[in-house]
């Protein structure tokens, strides 16, 4: 049988080293020869002798998802052999993080990483009770953390003489020593009159990075009559 489909660029090779690596621009790999962890409902495909069971966040950070929506639900993937994960094709891109780093994403942004990650949900500060970040996953310790995101993400430099001001729906992620609180872009009277859509961002403050993706929460498809 003869076929585009069989070329090499989209051909599952053996691994040739244990961890994460990118299968594609969709999808990441993992040769697993232990543990590892991925939100739930992403492995695609696997060959081995793995199994996949839920991982609990213990009581506070399972409250914390109760409360907010936000966070991340994991599962533990153990043994030997490889395994694929994706989520609706979102792009795929991979963090190697080195002991001292630490990085909040928002857990809608998480999609694998080694175990040898921290990981907990932190309240965002400065936040109060809106949009996309009451509650965000802090990652920290040594490792690659696989990461998926609608579109290109975009890295915009913070610095202590400029800080960057980002949509709550539209944030991936940022460099945690930056400092947060809300910013109100438009008053009360605009907002009233309609204003322009965008009245509070996330405002990041200090030296480091902001993850920000070109679009916003997508709107819930119409029912097919």
């Amino acid at each position: 049988m003869k076929s585009d489909l069989f070329s090499s660029e989209h051909m599952a090779q053996q691994a040739t080293a244990p961890g994460m690596t990118l299968q594609n621009a969709k999808s990441i790999k993992y040769a697993v020869n232990g543990e590892m962890h991925a939100r739930q409902g992403s492995m695609i495909a696997f060959r081995g002798d793995l199994r996949f069971e839920r991982k609990g966040q213990g009581i506070g950070g399972m409250l914390k998802r109760a409360v907010t929506g936000e966070g991340l639900a994991l599962m533990a993937v153990t043994g030997r052999g490889e395994a694929w994960f994706a989520h609706e094709a979102a792009n795929c891109f991979i963090v190697e993080m080195e002991q001292g780093d630490v990085l909040t994403i928002n857990g809608r942004n998480v999609l694998c990483f080694d175990a040898t990650l921290s990981y907990e949900i932190k309240t965002v500060k400065g936040a109060g009770m809106t949009g996309g970040g009451l509650f965000n996953s802090v990652f920290s310790g040594y490792g690659k953390l696989g990461l998926i995101c609608d579109g290109h993400p975009i890295v915009i430099p913070v610095t202590p003489q400029q800080p960057v001001y980002v949509d709550t729906d539209a944030v991936v992620g940022w460099s945690a020593q930056l400092s947060t609180s809300l910013h109100r872009s438009q008053s009360f009277g605009s907002m009233v009159r309609g204003g322009s859509g965008e009245a509070v961002q996330l405002k990041l403050e200090g030296e480091g990075f902001v993850i920000v993706r070109p679009s916003e929460l997508k709107p819930e498809k119409p029912s097919a009559h």
